[in-house]
């Protein structure tokens, strides 16, 4: 329970990765604690931690219900244990972009569902020839987007060379050298669903430099509507989720759960939308 002694104090956790200073997904999810955190009247505290060592993101000072209230965690790159190691001290957790089986507290999309809605939309322009560029799959998102392109063309009975899959990690280097690969392939394929706006942005690039044109030679369809589609030359067609919403009631349902006025086990999914503009067109 809170203490009347003082002003809770929440802990938002968030996993270090190249350039998270400018990442489009925590700067929105910060966004939304911090909305709530202001009519809360309570403090947040940003913990920025290794990715690759997770037994060391949490210790004591932070398990210490005497001065921290609840964590929100903001991706556990699948790592369950770590949640149940925080619920073990009796510690409130929320995590957010995770859907889990478990008794545990949750706020997602279904980022699976809305894989597959990509690539039903592809295939409804006529498209056979879709290849991916997947995120990082050690991440419930990257890899349940995955999932949902495969599941996608499996059910179309569309089968795919093993080169169509690519990689690149929701980063831009990776995600140009998957590009170039896809691209320079002998078997070219007519379109590609990016797991997120920023390698989609990249493959327009590296389509550019070769002068291979979008949409009318490649279509193209990323994920999370990022303002950074305005600095490209064609609007792009993507998956918006809500993720300012998502951190909002993160903060407000952790808050509650911390004073024990919430129904549990928190399971909250929220909606996305497919977003159509000018990189997706029919197939002529």
């Amino acid at each position: 329970m809170i203490s009347k002694k003082r002003k809770a104090t929440f802990v938002l956790v968030i996993p270090r990765f190249e350039d998270i200073f400018h990442s489009f997904y925590a700067g929105e999810i910060i966004r939304g604690v911090s909305l709530s955190a202001s009519r809360l009247n309570a403090d947040f505290l940003i913990h920025i931690t290794d990715r690759s060592n997770h037994a060391g993101w949490l210790d004591s000072t932070l398990l210490d219900t005497k001065y921290i209230d609840g964590i929100i965690f903001a991706d556990i790159d699948n790592d369950v244990d770590i949640v149940k190691k925080a619920i073990r001290w009796g510690m409130p957790c929320v995590v957010l972009n995770n859907i889990l089986d478990e008794p545990i507290n949750y706020i997602s999309v279904d980022n699976k569902q809305a894989a597959m809605a990509v690539v039903e939309f592809l295939i409804a322009l006529g498209h056979t020839h879709i290849a991916t560029i997947a995120g990082d799959v050690s991440t419930q998102a990257g890899l349940k987007r995955l999932e949902g392109y495969r599941e996608s063309l499996l059910k179309h009975n569309i089968h795919t060379p093993r080169h169509y899959i690519t990689f690149g990690e929701f980063l831009r280097t990776p995600a140009h050298l998957a590009a170039q690969k896809l691209l320079k392939s002998k078997s070219r394929p007519t379109a590609v669903f990016a797991a997120s706006d920023v390698m989609a942005l990249e493959l327009m690039d590296v389509a550019k430099s070769l002068n291979i044109r979008v949409p009318e030679e490649l279509s193209v369809v990323g994920f999370d509507d990022n303002p950074f589609n305005c600095t490209s030359s064609v609007k792009l067609s993507t998956v918006a989720q809500p993720l300012v919403e998502m951190g909002r009631l993160g903060a407000e349902h952790l808050s509650l759960i911390s004073r024990g006025k919430a129904r549990l086990p928190l399971k909250i999914v929220l909606p996305t939308q497919l977003i159509r503009r000018d990189s997706a067109v029919k197939l002529n």
